[in-house]
């Protein structure tokens, strides 16, 4: 299922993995401390988000494992592509993220990559691991809708 963006905004990049390892619970907008170079070499969509997760810590969140790939025309030396960055959340969203991952297990994914009204924002969400079952389970059940979707098409 791809997400259509709002209006006002234009979709980076999204993280499919996220939807399908993890039942997201509870979605939060963040804003990315970034450097000139990542930027634009974020829009140019130069963004990878295999094995990126959100760490909290010292009252902080941080964004780590995501790649941004070099920007081609920097002129100085650009930036490292898997430093952590730093997210800009309220420190009462922080301290919820934090209670939750300590209390109910959940771990914190980046979801996606968009700007908004000119600055870069990320979709964070609050997801429970799915076990395998539960994976096979949602893609049988969406076999089973595209079947029923195609035998109604036929009539």
């Amino acid at each position: 299922m791809t997400q259509k963006p709002r209006t006002g905004e234009k979709l980076i990049a999204s993280n499919k993995n996220a939807r399908r390892l993890y039942e997201l619970l509870e979605t939060f907008e963040a804003g990315v401390a970034l450097m000139g170079s990542e930027v634009k070499s974020l829009r140019a969509g130069h963004v990878s988000f295999k094995d990126g997760y959100v760490r909290l810590k010292d009252g902080q969140a941080w964004l780590v494992g995501v790649h941004i790939a070099p920007y081609e025309n920097a002129v100085h030396t650009g930036h490292d592509p898997e430093r952590e960055r730093r997210l800009l959340l309220h420190a009462h969203e922080i301290a919820q993220l934090q209670a939750k991952v300590e209390q109910k297990g959940l771990t914190v994914v980046p979801v996606r990559l968009y700007l908004k009204q000119g600055r870069v924002k990320l979709e964070i969400a609050l997801g429970r691991g799915k076990k395998v079952h539960d994976r096979r389970d949602d893609i049988k059940n969406r076999d089973i809708a595209r079947d029923t979707a195609r035998e109604l098409a036929r009539y």
